[in-house]
């Protein structure tokens, strides 16, 4: 018996797995938001908790706010000065209702505001008081500061990516961020699941650099299976422990195949019509294609320059072999596959209509939650100080005169 992963929509689902779980997000950008975003589509309630100013990722450059709006989808937003000494009071009686507080400051921020996890978890021993950043709060890095860029080369992953021969390149997407944020996510919710034994709550932290180290362990495989630094490979394995493993370019775009078996080598010679290829001995076994890969290299090009992306994709799938089109961003933007499963979902918004995703993660027997807009700056400072620190108008308008909770 099989269950089905697929979100119910029936009247009677379960409720989302975080329901009844309040979180205060101070995070910033992509790291922090990305894992509270994950949060409130799992049914937390998100309380965003910006500066003056707002998050940074407002408006940033020729991504708009784009980011900003994917990542703070179903949030409340309130605005403190926590450089004011009523803000970082009013954040403190905020922490004394949450189960977890997330902040992605550099690690001397908190403490010198006086808000430390010793300070917030005295004030709420049940609190998960999570931080992120880039080193982490200890060792000699500690005070370094970080970008994805900068992690990207201190981790190891720019040596490895890249033309043979050429410069080094970052990923083309921010991965330090996002990977620390979903790790971030996970030990926020081991923290939880711990806190329901013990009843009690702890500080927590990831950082980015450790966060990319995952990515490396074929690439430390091989330094330690044949003693050698590893070279950029460009888009093949950095061991050639597949043959072939590349991408190919078709006669209108490109696609990318990889034989992870004997068996996939044997289909995609089928696939490519090549029986000399099928029935060479010497090329059924890895180590024998490892040793012709240019030639086999050259062989695959001829095939796929005499035929379209799609037609390739298509032939490859029908002979089991993986290989996917390589896709541009606006085509990922309109998969039909991930609009299906409710992930990519159209939002009107100033600049347009946009597809906004939802989270990757699924709860059998609960509906994926409603995006909702991310809140305006400071939209429910009102509504959440008068809930959770019993403020009455005239408090909160002095509050605003104040610039404690911004105009």
């Amino acid at each position: 018996m099989t269950t089905s992963t697929h979100p119910s929509t029936a009247p009677d689902a379960l409720p989302l797995p975080l329901k009844g779980i309040r979180v205060l997000d101070l995070g910033h950008v992509f790291q922090g938001p990305y894992a509270t975003f994950l949060m409130a589509m799992a049914g937390a309630e998100v309380i965003k908790v910006e500066p003056p100013k707002g998050d940074m990722s407002r408006k940033r450059g020729r991504d708009g706010d784009y980011p900003f709006r994917a990542l703070n989808g179903c949030k409340r937003g309130v605005v403190l000065n926590l450089k004011t000494e009523r803000g970082r009071e009013l954040l403190l009686e905020l922490a004394k209702s949450a189960d977890v507080l997330v902040e992605n400051f550099a690690p001397a921020v908190m403490p010198r505001l006086g808000l430390g996890a010793d300070v917030l978890l005295k004030a709420n021993p049940r609190l998960i008081y999570a931080s992120a950043s880039g080193f982490g709060s200890t060792g000699p890095y500690a005070d370094k500061l970080a970008l994805d860029l900068t992690i990207q080369a201190m981790s190891g992953m720019m040596s490895t990516t890249g033309e043979k021969g050429g410069r080094p390149l970052k990923a083309g997407v921010p991965v330090a961020d996002f990977m620390s944020g979903a790790h971030l996510y996970g030990a926020i919710v081991t923290a939880l699941f711990e806190r329901e034994r013990t009843g009690r709550g702890r500080a927590i932290e990831v950082s980015m650099l450790e966060s990319l180290f995952a990515t490396l362990l074929p690439s430390a495989g091989h330094v330690y299976a044949s003693n050698k630094v590893p070279q950029r490979t460009g888009n093949r394995h950095v061991a050639d422990s597949y043959v072939p493993f590349d991408t190919f370019e078709t006669n209108d775009g490109w696609v990318a195949v990889v034989a992870a078996t004997d068996e996939h080598w044997l289909n995609l010679t089928d696939a490519m019509g090549r029986q000399d290829l099928r029935n060479d001995e010497t090329l059924k076994k890895l180590a024998g294609r490892i040793e012709r890969i240019e030639e086999l290299t050259v062989e695959i090009t001829k095939w796929t320059n005499q035929h379209s992306r799609d037609e390739i994709t298509a032939l490859l799938h029908q002979h089991h072999v993986p290989s996917a089109p390589l896709r541009n961003v606006n085509e990922v933007l309109e998969d039909p596959h991930l609009r299906a499963r409710g992930f990519l979902t159209d939002h009107l918004t100033e600049a347009g209509t946009v597809a906004l995703p939802n989270s990757p993660m699924r709860y059998a027997g609960a509906a994926l939650r409603t995006l909702q807009p991310p809140p305006t700056l400071g939209q429910h400072n009102a509504e959440v100080l008068a809930e959770l620190c019993g403020l009455d108008e005239a408090a909160i308008s002095e509050l605003r005169r104040e610039g404690v909770i911004g105009e």
